[in-house]
């Protein structure tokens, strides 16, 4: 009998631990591309072709990922990062996107670049019921939850920046005369559109306007039809490649006007040392990163994190190069949602905790600059602040300023 009981209690016990386990073994979900040990996650992006200069983001973010590893992962799974070149070709990130869903089997596509590509593969991407995360693009499009509840942006959306832009002009130039040069694609025109909303009654402003292609070998057509048009503010939404052409006819034709850059082609690297630092000199963009050029960050802890990140992690990279603080950004918060799904790493859970940052900051944000999502707001940074080139570096000037598109949809 004593023999008996003891069963009877061993057994109990080991019930008791079974039933305190279960619940947490339950806890681990899994879809395609997580394990007990793993996270893959896909990328795509333009390391050849007209944008490849952008190619920077997926080397750097490649770079946290490995820095990530190295560290212990997250959660305790390493993260497997696979990135294919798209050359900035829609029918080709159909195609790496295919291909990271359904024979690499990846969990999410993080950061695939470009408003062209991006477009091209959203549809995909929701009837697959996959991640498209912290799109490379301020297209508004991206931040649509109802009608494509798997796609988000990060970066502030091109029409808050070009209401910015438009704030700042009626403000001090409320007589002046604009001339936009602009990329026709989704991103150039919710560029324009966001300026043009953002004049308001003050739109006859405008009194030219040409666009171009990225796959345009020259723009100069287009820059001497615009200064002829005898405006004194001057706007350039284009690509790295085309604004870099931009700044130099401008500066080689003598003009000299109210200069706005748009915040995606502010690389000192890539952007002004090719067209010319001189004739870059008190040209006005925006930001919400702080910037390795400027002499205020040179002692700042997270700067100085982020270069010695750069010499171990990625000794080739440019760290005049704005573009690798940025992948670098999005990396953290990328690895942010991965903390905040814990071992529920469904693609459901992706998407339901990128919607449910608060208030998340990296110390390479601007001061102030804070990201905030949920499940009807898809626009996780909101805010930027002004700078002006002075030839050397960028340099910040006024408040941070809130843009106010925030959730107009599907525009």
């Amino acid at each position: 009998m004593p023999g008996r009981r003891q069963n009877l209690a061993a057994l109990a016990i080991l019930a008791a631990v079974v039933l305190i386990a279960a619940p947490a073994m339950a806890q681990k979900k899994y879809d395609p591309g997580a394990t007990d040990t793993d996270i893959k996650i896909g990328n795509i992006m333009p390391y050849s072709g007209p944008a490849s200069s952008y190619g920077v983001i997926g080397k750097t973010e490649a770079a946290f990922f490995r820095m990530i590893n190295d560290q212990g992962g997250i959660n305790g799974r390493k993260i497997d990062f696979i990135s294919y070149d798209d050359a900035y070709s829609p029918p080709k990130a159909i195609e790496q996107a295919r291909k990271l869903v359904e024979s690499d089997e990846v969990l999410l596509i993080f950061q695939p670049l470009g408003t062209p590509s991006n477009s091209a593969i959203m549809k995909y991407m929701n009837a697959k019921k996959v991640p498209q995360l912290f799109v490379a693009s301020g297209g508004t499009k991206f931040g649509d939850p109802k009608n494509f509840p798997w796609t988000m942006g990060f970066q502030p959306n091109y029409q808050s920046e070009g209401r910015i832009y438009a704030k700042c002009i009626r403000d001090n130039f409320p007589n002046g005369k604009i001339a936009v040069f602009w990329q026709n694609d989704d991103a150039g025109k919710d560029q324009f559109k966001g300026l043009k909303d953002g004049l308001g009654d003050k739109v006859n402003m405008i009194i030219a306007d040409k666009s171009y292609e990225v796959s345009d070998p020259s723009i100069d057509s287009q820059i001497v039809a615009l200064h002829d048009s005898g405006a004194d503010i001057f706007f350039s939404w284009a690509a790295p490649k085309g604004s870099a052409q931009a700044i130099r006819k401008v500066g080689e034709l003598g003009w000299k006007p109210k200069f706005f850059l748009a915040n995606t082609a502010t690389s000192v690297a890539s952007v002004l040392k090719p067209a010319g630092l001189d004739y870059s000199k008190d040209i006005v963009s925006t930001v919400y990163l702080k910037d390795p050029t400027d002499p205020t960050w040179d002692k700042d802890p997270a700067v100085i994190k982020w270069r010695a990140f750069m010499d171990k992690y990625y000794p080739d990279g440019d760290k005049a190069n704005a573009n690798n603080v940025y992948g670098y950004v999005q990396a953290e918060a990328m690895a942010q949602v991965l903390k905040q799904c814990g071992d529920n790493l469904t693609r459901e859970n992706v998407m339901k905790q990128a919607a449910n940052l608060k208030d998340f900051h990296t110390d390479l944000m601007l001061p102030g600059i804070m990201v905030n999502t949920s499940p009807d707001d898809y626009f996780p940074i909101e805010q930027m602040q002004l700078m002006r080139f002075n030839g050397q570096a960028w340099e910040l000037f006024g408040d941070v300023i809130t843009g106010e598109v925030g959730h107009e949809r599907g525009q």
